[in-house]
């Protein structure tokens, strides 16, 4: 198993090969920054269950994709639901009877959606959507660890978006 000091003598190598792979992914330098940051927390956090005779190398640039494109699901799943609550936002601004109906449906929706939840998403989620909690926040509240929080509210995010836009279709 890796020592922390082992993992610190090669941090900066490590550094270099995910900041290249991270570039490759985001034209955004500041966007393959935080990738990088993401990577070598993770393998900071597991570095001492890495066995030091496996390529880490190859191990960082494994984490630095799956870090990569989970960036990029968590800022669209971000992006779409941003235009989804903009959406209500605007049918709400100019309240017709019928928009001010169609602005309550929607709510009523959307409550009956997040409902669907299982408690510990639905809790996650509406700590991160209707508090406006960071992921900090609320590891720190719940006590789970931060990448799980992030994973968990992504995914709660994309279970209520897809559900939400399949039964506005309805």
């Amino acid at each position: 198993m890796m020592k922390r000091q082992e993992f610190e003598q090669i941090a900066a190598t490590l550094r270099e090969e995910v900041l290249n792979v991270s570039m490759a992914f985001f034209v955004n330098h500041d966007d393959a920054e935080d990738a990088a940051q993401e990577t070598l927390a993770q393998l900071w956090r597991y570095c001492e269950h890495i066995d030091a005779g496996r390529n880490v190398k190859a191990l960082a640039v494994r984490v630095a994709k799956n870090c990569c494109v989970s960036m990029y699901r968590r800022r669209q799943l971000e992006a779409d639901y941003q235009t989804q609550a903009s959406n209500l936002k605007l049918q709400a601004a100019a309240p017709s009877p019928q928009e001010h109906l169609e602005a309550a449906d929607a709510r009523h929706l959307m409550q009956t959606v997040v409902a669907l939840l299982k408690p510990r998403e639905r809790q996650l989620f509406e700590m991160r959507q209707m508090e406006g909690l960071s992921t900090e926040e609320i590891a720190a509240r719940t006590g789970i660890p931060r990448t799980s929080v992030a994973a968990m509210v992504s995914a709660a995010r994309k279970k209520v978006l897809t559900e939400f836009t399949k039964r506005m279709k309805q």
